[in-house]
């Protein structure tokens, strides 16, 4: 598919409606009975297209992946409507009533911003992409808002806006990029067009080393629904500010400076921070929250003899600490009837899924268990226990 063109025509439409929701099994027969009526290209792209909607739905929403267009790169790179909307709220709330969206891809940044109230310049140098964008702000009806152009986004003239947004292309040909200067444009450029503007935020890989955020930068890093997302880097807020946001809420984490937490033996309650959490480097803002330490200096498992009720870290609690060994493992999972096991791991070479298949062979029993592979003061070790449910999950700004 190199050409939305032809699905953009009333017959285009029409067959995109026609085969919306195939299964991939029926794809076949589908396109064989089209192609009687219509021209196999177009048959083809319509089939492409409604998979490539079929996908997006987890990113997008039904009904709006249902009325969008999409290319492969764009449903694997877009921003997910959730993100997107919680950052174009940041943007309003800021006083931001205009938007350079460069590098807007197809149009998920864009479509956020505009629904926010805010009048968007969406730019992307490839044809296809820039059409997809085009076409998805027609079909959301955000026209008026979203104007799309064609060009390099180093190129273009951000001074009329009150901000600028950049989302540089992160992988290429063998994958992700994990380099911030080999991203397209390179960081650094993106720096410098944030830095003549009022405000400005820069999507970064959330893996982005500490050292390479500029100093002039807050650096916030988003987990929707526990998965870590993207990192984002402002200018124009708190400069130096650290935060970790949680979708949904928004709840927001703010650093503040605190010393690495002691370490300490492991206590009645093992808490799991946040993946966002951890890559803000704050463990420490929530190990003084639940007035704990670590269990391992290497290792971001923080443990406690108090169950405090927090929306960064997931609460367990303990009921055994063994050195690293399945056949005690097994044991003792027989001996409490457990027929359902969930394995995580921080600071081990084990595989969950290897040890789950060798501890529990079969289903054993009605119980449940979580075991945590990790490190207790160096040392291998398992720690067995259940998710502590007297955690509300209270909110926190």
């Amino acid at each position: 598919m190199n050409d939305l063109a032809p699905l953009l025509t009333p017959e285009g439409r029409a067959l995109l409606d026609q085969v919306r929701g195939t299964a991939p099994a029926d794809e076949l027969a589908v396109a064989t009975r089209l192609r009687r009526e219509h021209p196999a290209e177009l048959v083809s792209a319509a089939l492409g297209q409604a998979r490539l909607r079929q996908r997006a739905v987890a990113k997008f929403g039904a009904e709006d992946a249902g009325r969008m267009f999409f290319t492969p790169n764009g449903v694997e790179q877009s921003t997910r409507a959730s993100v997107a909307a919680y950052r174009a709220e940041r943007f309003r709330a800021l006083g931001v009533r205009s938007v350079a969206d460069l590098c807007c891809g197809i149009g998920g940044d864009a479509i956020a911003l505009a629904r926010a109230g805010i009048r968007v310049l969406a730019v992307d140098r490839d044809p296809l992409t820039a059409a997809a964008a085009r076409a998805n702000a027609d079909a959301l009806g955000l026209a008026d808002l979203i104007d799309v152009q064609e060009a390099d986004v180093t190129e273009v003239d951000t001074a009329t806006y009150d901000a600028v947004f950049v989302d540089p292309a992160r992988r290429g040909g063998r994958g992700r990029i994990f380099d911030p200067e080999a991203y397209s444009p390179p960081l650094s450029w993106a720096v410098q067009a944030a830095l003549k503007a009022p405000h400005a935020a820069l999507k970064v890989a959330p893996g982005i080393p500490h050292e390479a955020v500029p100093e002039a930068a807050e650096a916030e890093w988003i987990s929707d629904g526990g998965d870590v997302k993207e990192a984002v880097l402002w200018f124009g807020t708190a400069p130096g500010e650290v935060r970790a946001t949680l979708l949904p809420g928004p709840r927001t984490l703010l650093g503040r400076g605190l010393p690495d937490p002691e370490v300490r033996s492991v206590g009645r309650y093992l808490y799991e921070p946040d993946g966002a959490v951890i890559r803000a480097h704050l463990v420490a803002e929530v190990a003084a929250e639940v007035e704990g330490g670590l269990v391992d200096p290497t290792i971001a498992y923080v443990t406690s003899n108090a169950l405090v009720a927090t929306p960064y870290a997931t609460a367990y609690e303990i009921t055994d600490q063994l050195p690293f060994n399945v056949k005690k493992l097994r044991a003792v999972l027989r001996e409490r009837e457990v027929g359902i096991l969930t394995v995580k791991k921080r600071g081990s070479a084990v595989e969950p899924e290897e040890l789950r298949r060798k501890a529990l062979p079969k289903a054993q029993g009605p119980h449940s268990a979580t075991v945590f592979l990790t490190r207790v003061a160096g040392a291998p070790t398992m720690l067995i226990g259940a998710p502590a449910t007297a955690v509300t999950g209270a909110g926190a700004s």
